[in-house]
Formats: C-alpha cells, sequence, structure tokens
C-alpha cells in the first residue's frame, strides 16, 4: 500500500490536482464512518494515530500501535473493505510525548515508538523530530536548528527501516520542521507564521544530506512529503482559511523537488474550495481530525435533542448534562485551552472548533450516556418531522432514500458529510 500515496504524489505534482485525505481519529464512530464511506466510494482510505494517542505505553487512547492496527484492521474486516486499500499511518513520531526529557532519554523512547508502529504495519511515517528536548534553546523565530532536527530525523528513520526491513515493506516518509502544533493553536492570524521558502528548502537538502549520510538513500527516495505552515489554522473559535497568494513562494518552491509534495495539517474547518486549491497547490495529503469528532458531537447532541421529545424523562440519556458535569470535573483536557467568564468556557467545552470534547467519548460516564442515547433511539421509528428540525440534511438523506432512518447510519451521514468535502479537494466525485 505504500505506492499508492507514492502514486498520488507524483499525479499531484504533474499537475493532476489530485490528493489523499487522511483520517486522524481513534474514535470508533469515526473510523466506522470512514470505512463505509471509503467502501461506498472505492477509494483508498488512510487513517492515522497520532504520537500522543498511540504509542508503546498505550497513549491517551490506551492503545499501542498493534492494538490500533488490530481495532482499524477488525472495523475494515467489519465492513469488508478491502485490505489492499488501508493505509495506516502513523503522525507526529519522534519526542514528541517526552519533551520535558532530555535529548538521550527522548530519542531512545521515540525509536521504540518507531520501530513499534513499523512493527504493526504501519506504511506511512511522520518523522516529527521538531520539538525542543530538555532545557535546549531554539532560534529566535522558536525553531530548533535544522541541522539538529534533521540529525534526529535520520536517526529514527534508521531505526524504521530496519523495522521494515524485516517486515519486507517499504515505508514512505513525511519530514519537516516548521510543524503546526496538533490538534489546532492559535488565537489571532498575527501568531500565524507561514514558513518561508527559503527554510523549507533548507530542510530538505539538510535532510537529505543526513540520510545519505547514514546510509538511507533507498529510504530519501521515499520520502513523498514535507510538512510546512500555509497559514491554515484554527482555534477555539476561529478559522483561519488557506490564502493562495500567501502560500505562493511555498508552492513555487517545493516545484524544484521531484516526487515531493505538501503535507498539510490543522485542515479542519476549511471551505471545500480552500480545500480544493490547496489540493491543487501540491498540498497532496491533506489531515482532518477535530472536524471529524466536531461532526460526531453535532449529531449526538441533536439526537439528544430528538431523544427529549420522543422518551419520557426519567429514561433520558442526560447526554449533555454528563458532558459537561464529566468534562468539569476532570478539566485536564481543556483547562489550558479555553478562556474568559464561566459561561464562556461551558460554551466552549460543548461546541468550540477546538473540540477538547473527543478526549471525554471514551470516558465510562459519557460512554453510558452514549449507549443509552442509541438504545433509547433504536427501538423506535424517528419522526421524519423531527429529523427535519434538528438534522435536516440527513432529513433529505432518509428522503431521497440513501440513507435508512437508522440511528447509525444517521450518526455516520453527519460525519460524511466532511468526508465528503476532503474527497471532493482530493479529486474525487
Amino acid at each position: 500500500m505504500e505506492r499508492v500515496i507514492q502514486d498520488i504524489v507524483i499525479d499531484n505534482k504533474s499537475g493532476k490536482g489530485t490528493g489523499i485525505y487522511s483520517v486522524c481519529s481513534a474514535n470508533e464512530f469515526v473510523l466506522r464512518a470512514s470505512v463505509n464511506f471509503a467502501k461506498k466510494n472505492n477509494s483508498a482510505l488512510l487513517i492515522e494515530a497520532t504520537s500522543n494517542q498511540v504509542d508503546q505505553y498505550g497513549g491517551y487512547t490506551g492503545f499501542t500501535p498493534e492494538d490500533f492496527a488490530g481495532y482499524v484492521n477488525r472495523i475494515a474486516k467489519e465492513f469488508d473493505f478491502p485490505q489492499e486499500k488501508l493505509i495506516l499511518g502513523g503522525d507526529h513520531l519522534g519526542p514528541n510525548r517526552w519533551q520535558k526529557e532530555d535529548e538521550e532519554s527522548a530519542m531512545q523512547k521515540a525509536e521504540v515508538q518507531i520501530r513499534n508502529y513499523v512493527e504493526a504495519g504501519f506504511t506511512k511515517i511522520h518523522l516529527d523530530a521538531s520539538m525542543s528536548l530538555g532545557n535546549e534553546r531554539t532560534k529566535p523565530n522558536g525553531l530548533l536548528e535544522a541541522e539538529t532536527v534533521a540529525t534526529r530525523t535520520a536517526r529514527l528513520c534508521k531505526v524504521a527501516e530496519q523495522a521494515a526491513t524485516e517486515k519486507n515493506i517499504k515505508p514512505v516518509y513525511v519530514i519537516g520542521t516548521d510543524v503546526p502544533a496538533p490538534g489546532g493553536a492559535k488565537e489571532t492570524e498575527d501568531d500565524i507564521r507561514i514558513t518561508p521558502p527559503e527554510e523549507l528548502e533548507e530542510t530538505i537538502n539538510v535532510t537529505k544530506e543526513k540520510f545519505y549520510q547514514n546510509g538511507l538513500e533507498a529510504a530519501w527516495e521515499r520520502v513523498v512529503a514535507v510538512v510546512v505552515q500555509p497559514g491554515v489554522e484554527f482555534s477555539d473559535a476561529k478559522v483561519f482559511d488557506y490564502d493562495k497568494n500567501k502560500a505562493a513562494e511555498l508552492v513555487e518552491t517545493i516545484l524544484r523537488y521531484d516526487g515531493i509534495a505538501f503535507e498539510a495539517h490543522s485542515t479542519d474547518y476549511q471551505k471545500a474550495g480552500n480545500l480544493r486549491e490547496m489540493t491543487r497547490d501540491f498540498f497532496a495529503v491533506l489531515k482532518v481530525g477535530p472536524w471529524l469528532t466536531f461532526a460526531l458531537r453535532e449529531a449526538l447532541i441533536a439526537l439528544e435533542l430528538i431523544e427529549r421529545e420522543l422518551i419520557p424523562a426519567g429514561s433520558h440519556s442526560n447526554l449533555r448534562g454528563i458532558i459537561d458535569e464529566t468534562m468539569s470535573k476532570n478539566p485536564e483536557h481543556w483547562i489550558k485551552h479555553y478562556r474568559g467568564s464561566e459561561r464562556e468556557k461551558r460554551i466552549a467545552r460543548i461546541y468550540s472548533y477546538s473540540d477538547r470534547i473527543r478526549y471525554y467519548w471514551t470516558n465510562s460516564d459519557v460512554s453510558g450516556a452514549v449507549s443509552k442515547l442509541i438504545g433509547n433511539l433504536s427501538g423506535i421509528e424517528i419522526p421524519l418531522t423531527l429529523l427535519s428540525q434538528f438534522l435536516p440534511n440527513q432529513y433529505g438523506e432518509i428522503r431521497d432514500g440513501k440513507i435508512s432512518n437508522d440511528v447509525e447510519e444517521i450518526i455516520f451521514s453527519k460525519i460524511e458529510e466532511v468526508l465528503s468535502i476532503y474527497q471532493y479537494a482530493t479529486g474525487g466525485k
């Protein structure tokens, strides 16, 4: 499957305007909807786990790379999705989880992480050594020296190649030194620093040099993309849209490098036209994560409003109240992200673009409420008039015979609204 991405990048760089979207989520509803959508469209599906979600210690999801691979493969099998169309990727793999530790300690753990990913069958590897470690100093722009990042990147790649040889696979790699923080982080447009073209050139050239110094010439031929910041971001309440003019110098620069395109992070909530334009500007990989669980939350809360109209009060799931109570009692995943009055924070906890609620869906109280909600609505036929009020797009799909009046199909449909935007943006129908 690694050849699929290389071919997509070659087509993209030849000006065909095609690409691939990357589903960056461990949420079961999102993964199931993504497999369902890809099967309906007969397309390849790239699913990526992020370094803080999945690692040798279980990450915040409790999954090791082997666990996650097994989990995704079981879902694919359930939907009879072709194995040859499924691509597993690892995002931000490197010392990200151990930034407070000294270099050697952090890098040793990163090597184990990389090896475990490759051994588990992940064939798209984002090598991310862009973060400072311990008390390491950065340049005035907040970045490490390109040579430091490239040296560590080559070290990680060497471990990946050793594991790949044992597995008889050939992973493709993504590199980069100006890597946007996972999940969206900026508050104003002035906070966004677009990668200068000279830094892009330095990243590619210095990383290639370090690869060659370490005998990784064959691996370099499988470097398919570089991560840059083209001015695309989102915050708690704002989306910073792609501006073709601001990214023009980056686009001109990447044309000088055969076989290497851009990988775009933090593309969530961009308009469909912006994403399509990005693909045409050689952003061959568009990553999406929070927007998918944002859509899931929209579906579930809309269904709870329907539940309140149909189910006796004593049997309600009380999903909205349980979410708010759980997040208030366990604020570690949102407290640093949401500011303002108590009212503003309450609204942000549920409705923010940052979607910190995604960390709570696996909480036993929250997941129990979701199960109760689905159970309450699964035994009855939801009146079309209520669907028209609270989920109008899904109402339309039911009327058109595209989906059934079934809770799971309704949830999938809401998530697939986002996936369809990315399908269009990457050249699909």
